[in-house]
């Protein structure tokens, strides 16, 4: 029988990053996962037309000349040109794809891109007069997920995107809203741009249908790990040389409530896996939407999961997937999914 990999292990319960303003600045861009996305590289669905043409407005947005067939949108009047481009869709179906090949398309010295979170965590770490400052002068602003979960820092943000607007920055943003009647999402559009009240009129919102990709090839529930497998799996889930992560459930949750989520991705760095052990479901929102944020940064990251317990997509109840974080609870499920997928694929090898 072949040695085990050799693999160290940490705990993330004993992390505690704390990121100053200079750090959160200089972080503002795209994660790991779209470091090289690109226009070209993303995939429409030929079977959801609105993609390819979010694509293109995309394109214009930035500058980019279009690629699509002539004729494709010659029956359409362009769009009024505004300083301004909301994604409204699901999740799952490229918006930060698309976000972040916005992002490497413009040409600009200055550009940042980053999640609602970064950016009022930015706020608090500057003030708000601070956070101006160090954005002032940026060609484009990227923001994915916005909110509309704290009203406060909603209003803090709009506020922050007017007087940027008003010194000449392009904004470009994706919609993750809570309200449990979007529907088919267009009422995301209506309540974000209601709370941006006086900039309405700088906003061109693309709406942008389609599948969740991440779900296409992927049914089932999350994988859960045998606890007499728990050991090897998260080893080969590292992978020779790597470093995994291992923590209880319950102190994971616990300790998540100590670190702010802009540093949920500093929580993770240096790691190539995460395991959990003694899965099980949440009964406080609290708890559940600060495992949202955690998961959202290790599918950043690329993580695989492995997991003991319940699957990992059944710790949100039907109350909670029932109530106004639907939405935000749906895109977690698929990235549990596709993040313990991965770690299976490892363990199969």
């Amino acid at each position: 029988m072949s040695p085990q990999p050799l693999v160290s292990t940490v705990r993330l319960t004993d992390r505690t990053p704390q990121l100053g303003g200079d750090q959160l600045t200089a972080r503002l861009a795209p994660p790991p996962q779209f470091a090289s996305a690109s226009f070209d590289s993303y995939i429409p669905d030929p079977d959801h037309p609105s993609q390819e043409e979010a694509r293109e407005a995309l394109r214009a947005f930035v500058g980019v000349a279009p690629t699509v067939k002539r004729g494709l949108f010659s029956r359409r009047k362009a769009p009024e040109a505004k300083p301004g481009l909301y994604l409204d869709g699901g999740f799952g179906v490229g918006k930060t794809h698309l976000l972040a090949a916005a992002w490497h398309a413009m040409q600009a010295r200055r550009k940042y891109f980053g999640t609602f979170i970064q950016y009022t965590a930015l706020v608090g770490a500057l003030g708000y007069r601070g956070a101006v400052d160090a954005l002032r002068g940026a060609s484009l602003i990227c923001i994915d997920e916005f909110e509309l979960d704290d009203p406060g820092d909603t209003m803090v943000m709009t506020r922050l995107l007017g007087e940027l607007v008003a010194s000449g920055t392009r904004v470009a943003a994706t919609s993750n809203t809570p309200p449990n009647a979007l529907g088919e999402g267009r009422f995301a559009a209506a309540d974000f741009l209601r709370e941006i009240q006086a900039m309405s009129d700088s906003f061109h919102t693309i709406r942008i249908d389609g599948v969740d990709y991440r779900r296409r090839s992927i049914e089932g529930h999350a994988l859960s790990t045998p606890d007499a497998d728990y050991p090897s799996a998260l080893r080969r889930a590292a992978g020779e040389g790597g470093t995994a992560s291992d923590d209880d459930f319950d102190a994971l949750m616990d300790h998540l409530a100590r670190v702010h989520p802009s540093a949920f991705a500093d929580l993770v760095s240096g790691v190539s896996a995460v395991g959990i052990r003694g899965v099980h479901p949440l009964h406080d929102q609290t708890q559940a939407l600060r495992l949202v944020a955690l998961i959202d940064r290790i599918y950043d990251a690329q993580l695989p999961i492995v997991a003991t317990g319940d699957p990992l997509d059944t710790v949100f109840g039907e109350d909670m997937l029932a109530g106004g974080y639907r939405k935000k609870y749906l895109r977690c499920i698929s990235r549990m999914l596709a993040s313990t997928s991965v770690a299976s694929a490892a363990d199969a090898d």
